[in-house]
């Protein structure tokens, strides 16, 4: 924000900091560890009075001269360079914080300089004990080198005390300082024994050569164990926050801390081959390869260590983005006014890609190239278009923290993300295109309500089952909904049938061979725990078949739907035929028709990449549920791409219990799990925050121009979208994680922290629910079965068990279900949507004419076979309707 950016799109500063850091570092722990191997090589040269040895030394110092001396110089020059063009502030805060501590370590390098000189020129004109002072004092300002800078160095990750006190020895002394001090010294000696391998091997005095190999090997031997352990102190003392980012939160640094204890094992290895009889010219090559893996532990630790830092350059202080928190509170203000150097200040329709450009530069190129060997920001980002971006963006920095908060207001996040999806990746934007969708016709069987004796009424418990639709990577829900129906004998007082006779269901035609289009058959041993044959459920059930007896009620439950008929295309609305026939002599009593709504329509790659799997319009294919695998896998450590790629899919409920009517499993492992609904949604919820009601339809099926068009009921009509009953996202999340938390579910406080309710004031106001058996109560709004106010909401106020749900819930005398004559969840009447009228109406429409509550316009008619004189029979104020 204060300084202007170094333009480096095609690499980014990360490339040129590890580059130019890591060859400095390497170059600058062989200058401790070969100055000390210079002091005892040269004594036991002397000891043995080898000349051939001292000719070595003397060559050898001469070699170590240009590498640490010139090399090293430069090279540490162009850190400063680096790192004061690509994170002024952070440059700043260290040369403030340490003046003197840097005077100092200046004092000693200078000190390094002018002794190694007068070593190298010294060799042959000094006397050896003056000599030998001379390299030892070489090795002092080494090592007094080195202990400045670690001090330095590692303030950058544990600042420790600092922050609070603010004391230059408190920076100083920080809680890494000592194992990272003792990992150092313990590498320089490591590489002055790889160094000395490298340069002995040119001495033509066999026995000399031999000498110098095996003085070389205890170098190595003996320092790798020291590395060894100083790694697993230097983790250990890290703050627990950090340590678990090292050891169990970070894909990046997972590779990195694997590679440290092998590369260690390889160098002893290679070492102990390379002293062995080997030909001279393979343990040349050996040498140099063990160089490489010197440079490679080297550039690992230093890759664990920055890695350890994110999303900080200096640790709580300045963000890798070189901005410090307190200059970008509120986060979500506007960024570009309050950047000097930034050209743009106000974005509009005309500069959107320009000011993304510029957000870019300041908040992304720190880290990230365009097209470049390091961090390319197209392998983050080509899979998805700008809403999936944008969604990153919006989540970036609250779950995960590698990465700082993108700082700036909803317009800048919008313009960064339409220019990395169209400038960056070349994605154009594609028009909405609306799914095809026609109106059914619906043949309804006849009823004349003079004369017959029975009605018969039909609803799915659900107003629309969901699946994902690719069973062969993951399952979220079985296919199976459930049917309910109620017969009702027609007189002056109507009454409830459930003996002495039986109801059966019929799928229509081209819906009677689920199996034909869904995969789930296919891997139902893996998915379920059992072997199902073709079209059966999990619940023993086929398409076509008899419903179960209950309490004032006939169910199915589990029939097997899919959304795909026989022929091809795309239906989520079959009709099923329901008839009630007398038991004992088979005469029909009723017939109806309902609706057996199933989706697949989930638009997961909006931010997961791919795209339907189904005629453009519906289901989650294979690409996009690899992405949501791999990205559960990278997130919580597991395996369940490999898995589903080796033909073993995963069902989500296997682990993560769900009390979803169609969920069809009981969990098998991961009792401690959050609830499927809370995983999905409280992880969600961050990434989705400051949406607007909308943004539902991203995940369920309900955008208004969908296959399925989901949201089809009177509260739809009025406008009354999911918020007024679920609340927001960050509202329906927070709800389901208050539970879990209750109950003792570790995940819930970690999904929890980054959300802030938008329709009450705090988290503590927020009343828990159970996912599925706690559901907005319709009372609420609806008191005393009345209209509701204008701005009323269900949300927050729940019922108390699954038997208040509206699925659930009976009329007041316990014989109605409220579902028989409102119509489904979601589905209530009058519902509407592209499939027409008869669809989504069909009790209404058969046994009234019009759509509209069963018994409405005072048509009591449909059930008594007398007028009725008034009464508030099934609940209070019904006769409004």
């Amino acid at each position: 924000m204060e300084y202007p950016v170094w333009q480096l799109s095609a690499f980014g500063g990360g490339f040129w900091i590890i580059v130019i850091a890591v060859l400095h570092v390497f170059v600058a722990h062989f200058a401790v560890g070969g100055g000390l191997f210079l002091v005892m090589t040269e004594r036991r040269a002397r000891k043995l009075g080898s000349q051939p040895m001292l000719d070595y030394l003397h060559r050898h110092t001469r070699f170590f001269l240009l590498l640490t001396m010139v090399f090293g110089g430069l090279s540490g020059v162009g850190i400063w360079l680096t790192i004061s063009v690509l994170a002024p502030q952070a440059t700043l805060l260290l040369v403030r914080t340490f003046a003197w501590g840097w005077a100092t370590e200046w004092a000693f390098f200078a000190g390094e300089i002018a002794v190694l000189l007068v070593y190298y020129y010294g060799f042959d004109r000094l006397d050896p004990k003056t000599h030998l002072r001379v390299g030892f004092f070489y090795f002092l300002f080494a090592f007094l080198s080195l202990f400045t800078v670690n001090g330095i160095i590692d303030f950058m990750l544990t600042p420790g005390q600092w922050p609070v006190t603010l004391d230059f020895w408190d920076g100083f002394f920080n809680p890494t300082f000592w194992p990272a001090l003792v990992l150092r010294l313990a590498l320089g000696l490591l590489l002055a024994g790889l160094f000395g391998f490298a340069t002995a091997l040119g001495i033509p005095d066999a026995d000399t050569r031999e000498n110098v190999l095996r003085a070389s090997l205890r170098w190595v031997v003996a320092s790798a164990p020291v590395l060894l352990m100083s790694g697993w102190w230097y983790v250990g003392v890290l703050p627990p926050a950090v340590r678990d980012f090292v050891l169990r939160r970070s894909s990046e640094i997972a590779a990195s801390r694997m590679a440290y204890p092998l590369l260690l094992v390889a160098v002893a290895v290679g070492s102990l081959a390379l002293v062995s009889q080997l030909p001279l010219k393979v343990r040349r090559a050996l040498a140099v390869l063990l160089l490489l893996l010197g440079l490679g532990i080297v550039g690992v630790f230093e890759t664990v260590r920055e890695a350890a830092r994110k999303p900080w350059l200096v640790y709580g202080q300045i963000w890798s983005t070189d901005i410090r928190p307190s200059q970008a509170a509120p986060y979500d203000a506007p960024f570009l006014p309050r950047a000097k150097f930034a050209k743009v200040k106000l974005v509009t329709p005309q500069n959107g890609k320009q000011a993304g450009r510029e957000l870019y530069a300041m908040q992304c190129l720190g880290c990230h190239s365009v097209g470049g060997p390091f961090k390319d920001i197209r392998d983050y980002t080509a899979h998805v278009g700008a809403a999936g971006i944008e969604a990153y963006l919006t989540g970036q920095g609250k779950l995960f923290t590698q990465m700082p908060p993108f700082l700036g207001s909803p317009e800048e996040r919008a313009a960064l993300a339409a220019y990395l999806a169209e400038d960056v990746n070349g994605r154009k934007p594609v028009p909405a295109k609306p799914a095809n969708v026609a109106p059914a016709e619906v043949a309804l069987p006849p009823f004349e309500a003079t004369t017959a004796p029975y009605l018969l009424i039909g609803c799915n418990s659900l107003g629309v089952v969901a699946m994902a639709g690719c069973d062969g990577s993951f399952s979220l829900a079985v296919p199976g909904n459930t049917l309910n129906a109620v017969l009702i004998k027609r007189d002056v007082m109507p009454e409830v049938v459930t003996k002495d006779v039986t109801i059966a269901y019929e799928a229509p035609e081209g819906f009677k061979h689920p199996a034909k289009r869904l995969d789930f058959w296919k891997h139902a041993v893996t998915l379920s725990g059992r072997t199902l044959e073709p079209d059966v459920s999990t619940t023993g059930l086929r398409p076509d078949g008899v419903m179960t007896a209950g309490d004032k009620l006939f169910s199915a439950a589990g029939v097997p739907v899919s959304p795909y008929p026989d022929t091809g295309g795309v239906n989520p609305y079959p009709v099923f035929t329901l008839t009630a026939k007398d038991a004992k002599t088979g005469e029909t009593l009723a017939v109806t028709k309902a609706v057996a709504p199933v989706s697949t329509e989930m638009r997961c790659f909006t931010c997961h990449g791919g795209s339907f799997a189904v005629d453009g319009e519906t289901g989650v294919s294979g690409a996009t549920a690899g992405s949501i695998l791999a990205l559960h896998d990278k997130r919580n450590g597991t395996d369940l791409a490999a898995r589903a790629a080796a033909g073993g899919p995963v069902a989500c409920q296997g682990c993560h219990p769900s009390e979803s009517p169609n969920a069809g499993l009981a969990p098998r492992d991961g009792k401690d799990m959050l609830s499927l609904s809370a995983a999905i949604h409280g992880f969600h919820a961050s990434y989705l925050s400051g949406e607007n009601p909308k943004a539902c339809g991203n995940c369920h099926p309900t955008a208004p121009d969908g296959v399925t068009q989901a949201q089809r009921d009177n509260h739809s009509a009025a406008g009354i979208g999911c918020v007024r009953c679920h609340g927001y996202m960050e509202d329906h999340a927070l709800s389901l994680l208050v539970h879990e938390k209750a109950a003792g579910k570790k995940a819930a406080a970690w999904l929890m922290a980054p959300l802030a309710p938008r329709s009450v004031a705090t988290v503590a106001d927020v009343r828990p629910r159970a996912a599925w058996t706690q559901e907005p109560d319709c009372l609420t709004c609806h008191k005393d079965f009345t209209l509701p106010g204008k701005h009323a909401t269900a949300f927050n106020t729940w019922t108390e068990d699954a038997a208040g749900l509206f699925r659930n819930r009976k009329e007041d005398t316990g014989n109605i279900p409220c579902a028989a004559c409102h119509g489904s969840p979601h589905a209530t009447f009058v519902a509407a949507n592209g499939y027409g009228l008869d669809i989504n109406n069909i009790p209404a429409m058969q046994y009234m004419g019009f759509p509209g509550v069963i018994g409405s316009s005072k048509r009591c008619d449909v059930c008594h076979t007398v007028e009725m004189q008034g009464g508030e029979v099934h609940h209070p104020n019904m006769e409004r309707e």
